[in-house]
């Protein structure tokens, strides 16, 4: 997802989603805000520009202290909507942890179902093929994957399978704009269409094998037999 404009509540100045603050008022950008779409907005803001949905105060999580694998400092425990998370105040990035990821994907999949919606890849920004840079995992400290969020969505995140998926800035709310398009519908479809080729590729490399097998059969029945019919002609001539 790229990052998007807001107006700033307090001026009414337009503002790129990656600001901070707004450079006129100096109004503060409020870190996760939507509980839809987890997208950022600026504090004060009725609704989210991003998704339409209502703004929600985070409120304090009855979550364990862990460290940000980005930026090496205390993340803060929030509940946002129905769903406990990990935020970072300063990258702006998050921490889900398996159960929740799992229940927030099912749950906008289910949205994705009633709404009916077209899927497509989301944009990715310009500049962001950074250097890639492996981060350890929050709660056991070993380094964790990079993956493809359903292999075609363009997202990377860093997974930890025991524990989590780390979030930077943005990610989250672009994965939920994948599914809610009916990208994980056509990541099955993509799926399965790759099992069935390799099904058909497997299935001529077995009829292409049999037919060398003949072949070889043929041509041993041919030389034996030539070779029987050498040896009559001979028994033939001494007797």
């Amino acid at each position: 997802m790229q990052a998007q404009n807001l107006n700033c509540p307090n001026c009414g100045a337009s503002i790129s989603s990656d600001s901070p603050r707004c450079q006129y008022c100096e109004s503060k950008l409020a870190t996760i805000a939507c509980p839809s779409c987890f997208a950022m907005m600026f504090a004060g803001s009725k609704h989210c520009p991003h998704c339409g949905a209502a703004a929600a105060d985070a409120a304090k999580a009855e979550l364990s202290i862990l460290k940000c694998p980005r930026c090496r400092i205390d993340m803060t425990p929030i509940t946002l909507g129905a769903e406990q998370i990990r935020e970072c105040e300063t990258c702006g990035g998050l921490w889900l942890e398996v159960a929740v990821f799992e229940k927030i994907c099912a749950s906008r999949e289910e949205q994705s179902a009633v709404l009916g919606g077209a899927s497509h890849e989301p944009e990715r920004a310009a500049g962001s093929e950074a250097k890639v840079r492996y981060v350890p995992c929050p709660q056991c400290s070993q380094l964790m994957n990079r993956i493809n969020f359903a292999r075609c969505s363009g997202v990377i995140v860093d997974v930890c399978k025991g524990h989590g998926t780390w979030f930077d800035r943005d990610e989250l709310s672009s994965i939920i704009q994948f599914i809610r398009d009916g990208g994980l519908e056509l990541s099955r479809q993509k799926e399965k269409m790759e099992i069935e080729d390799e099904r058909q590729k497997l299935k001529t490399e077995q009829i292409a094998a049999a037919n060398r097998e003949l072949l070889r059969m043929r041509l041993e029945d041919e030389r034996v037999g030539g070779l029987s019919a050498a040896g009559g002609i001979l028994k033939f001539l001494i007797e």
